[in-house]
This record gives structure tokens, sequence and C-alpha cells, in this order.
């Protein structure tokens, strides 16, 4: 028996040739598998339970999507809902789902699967939970502080929505491979291959020469899998392949995933003609069933400031500028706030020298201009907005010296601070220990 996942690309939002897409419907697919998001673009997703992504390119996509899922007469799955896969996020994609239900005549059972943890029932389980390496610190005080939590549901979670008879499954926060492996795992498929096809597919095309295009089939089997581009003029290597194990992994050999870990070590990876490359293998090691928790908290409110140098002198030192600048604000600030020192932050990114590595930058040259982009970080947003104010005229005017006239730089909009809102941290890099894989989360159907 072979079976067929279709996986138009790495993400919904991102885009996919529909071209190659409908090669794919063409082909007879068992099932239609995209991600919805993930930890990629930090935890503000998480801390707002809003998506990354416009909702007017998720709703293009989904109805594209939505159209080849009745044509294939197969199940569509979306994982980790708008960006984060809390409840919100998962509600937020039925309306989506509705809205072009109504649009398409289409009648659908939707499952929603909900994957967001409440503080007290995590409490009450506080001993199962486990810190991975690195995890901050948490106490069960600290659980109801946070925005949002979530498990990430493996490919039981996932099975046991598609056991509904669902046409849409609508997932929470998931693993990247729970989606795909889930059904051939269902099947009866090679263990391994399940979760290594899933682990190379999980991002669509970028397993091939063209990582724009999307869309990929795996065919899985008894003893491996096959990966296929379907984009005119993709191809998959075998190079091309296993890289991807290198992706947002520690080790390019061992996955761990809930309910045991994939080890690739033995992994052969062979290919059949220029396009397609045939995988065996990768085993999996069952072990006890954990999932991971993720949370979400605020940790502050933000107001930036941008300022542009363009005096040579200035660009030529920028960052003893703002060095000078920083230590004079110390003091400056201690003066007129009736907030302790270690409350709010003052940083000072030199956009054009190392605004985005710091003290880690290596390349050394001679910019034109730079800006000095400030970020304030303080307990409240009225706090962070007030520090902005105060730092306003000599961001705008601090000399590099005490005795020459004073510089004059460039705001390029009007107010030069901007208010950024809360600002959000990760929380929790935990492992939760299970009885049942559906001990900590929820199914829901509904009929359109």
């Amino acid at each position: 028996m072979t079976t067929r996942i279709l996986i138009p690309s790495g993400v919904l939002g991102l885009g996919f040739e529909e071209e190659a897409l409908w090669c794919g419907v063409a082909a007879k697919p068992d099932l239609i598998a995209i991600d919805g998001g993930s930890t990629d673009s930090g935890p503000a997703s998480l801390g707002t339970g809003t998506s990354k992504y416009a909702r007017a390119a998720i709703k293009a996509e989904w109805r594209v999507l939505m159209k080849a899922r009745a044509e294939a007469g197969v199940p569509l799955v979306i994982g980790t809902c708008g960006t984060a896969g809390a409840d919100a996020h998962v509600d937020w994609m039925f309306e989506i789902t509705r809205e072009l239900a109504a649009e398409l005549g289409q009648s659908l059972k939707i499952a929603r699967l909900y994957s967001q943890q409440s503080p007290e029932t995590l409490a009450a389980r506080f001993d199962q939970i486990t810190p991975l390496d690195p995890a901050p610190e948490v106490s069960v005080e600290d659980l109801g502080s946070m925005n949002r939590i979530v498990a990430l549901a493996g490919a039981e979670q996932i099975q046991e929505a598609l056991n509904t008879g669902a046409d849409i499954i609508l997932a929470g926060r998931t693993t990247d491979t729970a989606i795909i492996a889930a059904l051939p795992l269902a099947r009866g498929e090679h263990p391994g291959a399940c979760w290594h096809g899933a682990k190379i597919g999980e991002c669509g095309a970028l397993c091939s020469s063209d990582p724009t295009s999307g869309v990929i089939q795996i065919d899985f089997d008894q003893t491996g899998f096959t990966v296929t581009p379907l984009a005119t003029g993709a191809k998959c290597t075998p190079h091309s392949v296993c890289a991807h194990m290198l992706y947002e992994n520690s080790d390019p050999f061992i996955l761990y995933e809930p309910g045991g870990y994939l080890d690739v070590t033995e992994a052969d990876y062979t290919a059949l003609d220029d396009t397609s490359v045939r995988v065996t293998g990768a085993e999996w090691h069952p072990g006890d069933y954990t999932v991971k928790l993720e949370a979400a908290r605020t940790a502050g409110f933000q107001t930036t400031l941008l300022a542009v140098l363009r005096n040579r002198r200035y660009v030529e030192n920028a960052q003893e500028w703002a060095d000078k600048l920083l230590a004079f604000l110390d003091t400056k600030l201690a003066a007129s706030l009736d907030l302790p020192r270690e409350a709010y932050t003052i940083d000072i990114r030199l956009i054009g020298v190392n605004g985005a590595l710091g003290a880690l930058e290596a390349r050394k040259g001679d910019p034109t201009e730079v800006g000095a982009f400030v970020i304030v970080t303080a307990p409240t947003q009225a706090d962070a907005t007030e520090i902005a104010k105060l730092i306003n005229p000599f961001l705008l005017h601090y000399p590099l010296t005490r005795d020459e006239e004073l510089p004059t730089f460039a705001f390029p909009y009007s107010p030069a601070h901007s208010e950024r809102g809360a600002l959000y941290a990760f929380a929790m890099n935990h492992i939760l220990k299970l009885e049942a894989p559906m001990d900590a989360f929820r199914l829901e159907t509904e009929t359109l």
C-alpha cells in the first residue's frame, strides 16, 4: 500500500504555484496537508492571539485549497492555525473557512483540534512538567501570568480528528511533521519513513531546487518514502533532501516527536530520476508520550525612535557617539524619572553598522549614513513613551565632545517616536507527560 500526501507549501500565507497544486490533485493524493505557522517570528502571535499573516492572503490561498480538496475528495488538514495555534487562532481560521464554504457553496464537516492549556490544569499536573534545555524558570504561580500556553499535538491527535470523518481539520499548535505523518502512520506505513518523510516535507519545496514553488508530494510505503516536487523544472536531489534534516534541528540525525524519536543515522537517499528521491533506512523509537509546551507572557511595553546620522565625523564615530549618549542619558533620566533604573532599558541599534548583530558584527565598512534606532522598554506604554520623549532632543543634537557646536541629525518622521505596544517573551520550553495523547487536547466537530 502507498499513502500519498500533497503539501502545497511550507506555510499557508507564503504562496504556492497553482499549476503545480492542480498537478498534485490530478495525481490523486490521499490527504492535503499544510502548516499554518511556527515560532519563527517570535512570541507576539502567541501573546496576542493574532496571526502574523494578512487575513486577505490566508483567505485567498485557503479558497484555492478548499477547491482542491473538493476536487480531490480527500481531507484537508492545517496545523498550527493562525501562526501560533492557540484557541483564538483556530477560531479565526474557522471563521475564514465558514465564509468560504458559503461563498463556494460547499457543505463540509469541520473538525477543530484545540491545543491551548489552562493554567489551572497545568498547575494540577505540575509534577508531570519537565524543563528542556534551555528553559526559563517556571513556578506554579508563574503559569497564571502567561498570556497563552499551548501544547504541540502529534500524529495521534490528528488521527483522532481524521477518525471523525471531517473534510477539513483545523488544528491548534502541532509539530510541523504531525499533519503529514498522521495518515500514513494510521495506515500502517513504515513508522521511521512516516516521520522522516514528514520532516523532509514540512516546508514544502524547500527540500527542492525551487523552494518558492511550494508544492511537493510524498509517497509513503512499507519500506520508505519518495519525495517529488511538482513545479515545472523543480528537482529534488539526495543532497537537497538529506540537508533538510538540518533545518531547525539541533541534531541532523535525531528528531524528537510526541511519543518517541526518529533516528536517520542509517538513512539512504537515492535519486530515482532527475526529479524524485527515494529514502529508506530511518528508524522510529517509541518512548514516553510527552508533548512540548510553549507559552508567551507580556514582558513590558516599547516605544522606538529613529534618527539618521549623515555627518561624516558622526558616521565614522557612530558607536562612540551612541555609547556617550547612553551614558549621558543614564544620568539625565535618573534625575527626571520616578522609575528605578532597573525598571527600563534603552538600546541603540546602529542601522548600517551593526544593527543586526551588534557586538558580533565582523564586517567593517564606510557607510554614507547611519540610522540610530532607539528601543525603550518599560513597565507601561506611558513610561516607555515618556522616556522616549526625554531622549528626543538629545537624539537630535547630542555632540561627540563638549567643546563643539551642537550637531543636528535627521528625524525621518514626526513625531519621532512610535509606540510599539506590548512586548512579549517566550515563557516556557518544557514537556508535559500524558497518560493518553488526547489528555491535553479538545476536539470539536461541526457541519457547515
